[in-house]
């Protein structure tokens, strides 16, 4: 296993700035171009940040579209098991930088070990991220990964002890912790203007998931697409090209529900609203209607009596990913449309018109800025950890189908099946080992 690569000596980029002030000063007066002096509106080589990218499908290509508009990132390296994205995605990057030096990779191990890459964005399928984000960071990759980080309990708690050991920067794709309305909904509850919080609110999808399995189809050529590496650790099960249009969909052995994959973005508001980015719900109670049939809705408690309150339906049309914090003396709800609706006149102080709707920008910019300095981000691997595993054991509730209690120091349920769902095999050699 490398070290982290940051912490031997000096960086690549600390070693230009150190050697063009040396020779400037001791061997004589130096003259560079405007554009390695950063001047003229272009970033100077020793301040580019260097990048790969893994996975880029949709989501992948938004993001990395996202990081290219940067002037001070430079992409050297895409990564997919699928060619046809390889291909379009190192086109769309050869146009960007008028060259063709931007390598392709199936096999991300192979990127990550490039000496002269900074930080790797993931947005691979779910199934992927831990792995994913755990080789990048035993070679020293600082990381921008997608949500969800973890599909079990146990891959939440793996991607973290890498993450602190190899001592990398870390950023979840939970963007809406950089986002103006929720930072001012968030402001509200924490400055103690809605009183004594006592319920707090996170839109969610169906979390269930089911079984799809389809009959097999002729298998492509590795180079076309690398089915094996496709599944990674999920169970084997015969090539399908659907598959490849619709990965992980509600699937259960590569896609883990809408908990972690939707709620990873409301709950991890709600839990920095209530100021519980350490903490998880110890008691999971899920809904039935009066017929005894079961909703999607999930309740929750916190240890001091906070009730955490997870439901698809029931909102204000403010738009995706919704939250509503509730207090004693009022409330506030906020969504994805950026418009924020509160219970009384008095907390409209401060509001304003906010940018109509939600952006990677900040959240990257955030990240960079992390990479450069070192500093801590926002959606960090800690807090991203914690809203996650309130995502898992919720998802663990609704799938029993009863209440369960949590102990959060021993990690475990009072309840045998519900531990039995904290992890899962994986398969060789796909592993966290």
């Amino acid at each position: 296993m490398m070290p982290n690569r940051k912490k031997q000596g000096l960086s690549r980029r600390a070693f230009c700035q150190q050697g063009i002030g040396w020779s400037a000063a001791v061997a004589f007066p130096l003259v560079l171009p405007t554009h390695v002096l950063g001047r003229e509106g272009q970033t100077a080589p020793s301040e580019t940040l260097t990048m790969g990218a893994v996975g880029i499908g949709g989501r992948g290509r938004h993001v990395l579209n996202t990081f290219m508009k940067r002037p001070d990132v430079r992409v050297l390296g895409v990564c997919d098991v699928q060619q046809s994205r390889r291909l379009e995605s190192k086109a769309c990057v050869d146009q960007k930088y008028g060259d063709t030096a931007c390598a392709m990779y199936n096999d991300m191990r192979e990127l990550f070990a490039r000496q002269d890459i900074d930080f790797v964005m993931i947005a691979t399928g779910n199934r992927w991220h831990t792995l994913a984000s755990i080789w990048a960071a035993r070679q020293g990759k600082d990381i921008y990964c997608e949500k969800p980080v973890s599909m079990t309990f146990q891959e939440a708690r793996a991607v973290q002890a890498a993450i602190h050991h190899y001592d990398v920067v870390f950023q979840a794709g939970t963007q809406r912790r950089n986002s103006d309305n929720f930072q001012f909904a968030v402001s509200l509850a924490q400055s103690g203007k809605l009183g004594k919080l006592t319920e707090v609110h996170a839109n969610i999808l169906w979390p269930g998931t089911r079984p799809e399995w389809r009959p097999g189809e002729p298998q492509p050529p590795v180079e076309v697409c690398d089915w094996d590496r496709w599944l990674g650790p999920v169970q084997w099960r015969p090539y399908h090209s659907a598959y490849l249009r619709i990965a992980g969909w509600y699937r259960y052995d590569d896609f883990e529900g809408e908990m972690p994959g939707w709620a990873s973005h409301t709950l991890d508001m709600c839990q920095w609203a209530a100021q519980k980015d350490t903490e998880v719900p110890v008691e999971w109670f899920p809904q039935f209607d009066e017929k005894g049939n079961q909703k999607w809705d999930i309740h929750a408690r916190y240890a001091d009596g906070l009730k955490l309150i997870m439901r698809p339906a029931d909102w204000l049309g403010l738009g995706t990913c919704g939250i509503r914090l509730v207090g004693e003396e009022g409330w506030v709800e906020t969504a994805d449309s950026r418009r924020v609706e509160v219970s009384h006149d008095r907390l409209r102080q401060g509001m304003r018109v906010f940018r109509v709707g939600i952006s990677e920008v900040p959240h990257v910019a955030e990240f960079l800025d992390c990479v450069r300095t070192r500093r801590t981000c926002t959606s960090n691997i800690d807090v991203t950890v914690n809203s996650h595993i309130a995502c898992h054991c919720s998802s663990i509730a609704w799938k029993l189908g009863r209440h369960l209690t949590f102990d959060p120091t021993a990690e475990k349920f009072h309840d045998r099946a519900a531990d039995g769902l904290l992890s899962r095999a994986m398969r060789e050699p796909y592993t966290l080992t």
